[in-house]
């Protein structure tokens, strides 16, 4: 059986590897060292809540979507997502900015149209 951090840590693999994002570049746009980021994708230490909401908006999705096990990567976070290389750490930053407000226009209009949830 996975321990939840294991879970948490499969899933920051996935979605780093769909947004085409290497370690380095993760943990210098949330302001961590590599090999501390690198402790939470291989599942060996317990990534903080903060560290998780920010990792969150990076790649588009809700927190909570990390800690789901066999997590499929849907429309909306796709939606947000971006693949490009020779990043530097202010455009991460700008991007996760970005992917905030995308994440919360299509939950707002996914409300609007279904009503709260």
């Amino acid at each position: 059986m996975k321990t939840i951090n294991q879970i948490v840590g499969e899933n920051l693999k996935k979605l780093r590897s769909l947004s085409g994002f290497t370690q380095e570049q993760i943990a210098a746009s949330i302001g961590i060292e590599r090999s501390a980021y690198s402790n939470y994708e291989g599942g060996i230490r317990e990534t903080p809540f903060d560290v998780l909401e920010k990792l969150a908006n990076l790649f588009g999705c809700e927190p909570f979507i990390l800690f789901e096990d066999n997590i499929q990567v849907n429309d909306e976070i796709l939606a947000a997502a971006f693949r490009i290389s020779d990043l530097e750490e202010n455009d991460l930053k700008e991007i996760a900015g970005f992917k905030d407000i995308v994440k919360s226009y299509l939950k707002m209009e996914r409300i609007s149209q279904n009503g709260p949830q």
